[in-house]
């Protein structure tokens, strides 16, 4: 027999002497074995990969991760083995479900553990995607909170700045159309404000005189507003407002990049919903086949043994486990013959002494 079948001879759990001897139980147990076997890889694979997020960006992050991946792929490995290996097919069918009911929900909870990592490879791509959004409507929150903190922090000096802007509005609007009513007055053009007269008469050396007075006050409402606006501004720079901006689409390149298993694990899950919040059927149907294809993929092994037919090897382990056990009961006899002659020869030896001693007496 080749070395490749008794490898999968020894994943599936099975007693190689004696199996050899039941070729038709062996490709059976070399598709079981297989499985168990494929099991551990993508195991191995799914652990390396998340392992591989919590060190990234580390000089010995894919050294961590073929490590652990090894690990975590020998472990699941091992257990897969120990739960088909340990279902009895001597047993009845009851007897066999009850035996296989904990195993199977154990293998249903490392099926949904080994899947998880492996979705979030899948689909890499709109992972990104949806990390890039959350980032983008994360930042724009934080500048809208510091926003209003500062609006409710400096309430009386921001509306100072407002008044101070309107009424130079207002007053500008209003130099605005004094001096074209002056312009008309110059040049005749008449109105209800004007005569009508062209020249530089007494009414427009007036409005003039006027507008200059007001456009003083323009300028003195600017300075104010400038150095409002200087101090304001340098409130924000203090508050860290003047520093804080929208994302660029490289920096949210990078961050999706470098987003860590828990970031990478939310966004999955939320690849499941649309913007607005609804159900995404198309994408959710996606994720959950996946997971249940690896699911019912480390589940086969043992429905697997269950289904089987009690085969030619299964009767010899039966019998095989009661010649042991046979063995080990004559073995117990032996022991308790043994134990008792022992005895038997103690006490005769015990007793002899104690009658000699009142013989010499």
């Amino acid at each position: 027999m080749n070395r490749v079948s008794r490898f999968l001879w020894f994943c599936s759990g099975a007693h190689i002497a004696t199996l050899e001897k039941h070729p038709t139980d062996h490709n059976k147990y070399i598709g079981i074995g297989a499985t168990i076997f494929f099991t551990g890889l993508f195991a191995a694979l799914s652990g390396g990969y998340a392992m591989y997020f919590v060190f990234k960006g580390g000089d010995l992050a894919w050294l961590f991760s073929i490590f652990f991946g090894l690990i975590w792929g020998l472990a699941i490995f091992n257990m897969d083995r120990y739960i088909v290996g340990s279902l009895d097919k001597n047993a009845s069918s009851n007897k066999q479900l009850l035996q296989a009911t904990p195993r199977i929900l154990l293998a249903i909870m490392i099926g949904i553990v080994i899947s998880r990592p492996l979705e979030l490879k899948i689909f890499d791509k709109e992972i990104k995607e949806k990390l890039k959004v959350s980032y983008l409507n994360g930042q724009r929150s934080k500048i809208d909170t510091l926003n209003k903190a500062f609006d409710k922090k400096y309430t009386i000096e921001i509306g100072k700045l407002n008044e101070l802007k309107a009424q130079r509005d207002s007053l500008a609007a209003a130099i605005k159309s004094d001096r074209q009513k002056l312009n008309y007055e110059i040049f005749g053009n008449k109105t209800t404000e004007t005569s009508g007269v062209m020249g530089y008469g007494p009414y427009a050396k007036r409005k003039e005189a006027e507008l200059k007075q007001r456009e003083q006050n323009l300028d003195t409402l600017n300075v104010d507003v400038r150095q409002m606006e200087k101090f304001v501004d340098g409130r924000k720079q203090f508050d860290g407002l003047m520093s804080e901006k929208l994302f660029t689409s490289k920096q949210l390149d990078s961050l999706a990049n470098i987003a860590g298993f828990a970031d990478r694990n939310w966004a999955l899950g939320q690849l499941s919903f649309n913007p607005d919040g609804s159900k995404d059927f198309n994408t959710s149907l996606a994720v959950t086949f996946i997971g249940l294809l690896f699911i019912f993929f480390e589940c086969l092994p043992v429905f697997v043994k269950l289904m089987s037919a009690r085969g030619s090897y299964d009767h010899a382990i039966e019998n095989a486990e009661k010649v042991q056990t046979h063995l080990s009961d004559k073995d117990r006899d032996a022991d308790i013959t043994v134990a008792d002659q022992i005895q038997d020869t103690k006490i005769s030896v015990k007793a002899q002494q104690k009658i000699d001693e009142l013989r010499s007496v």
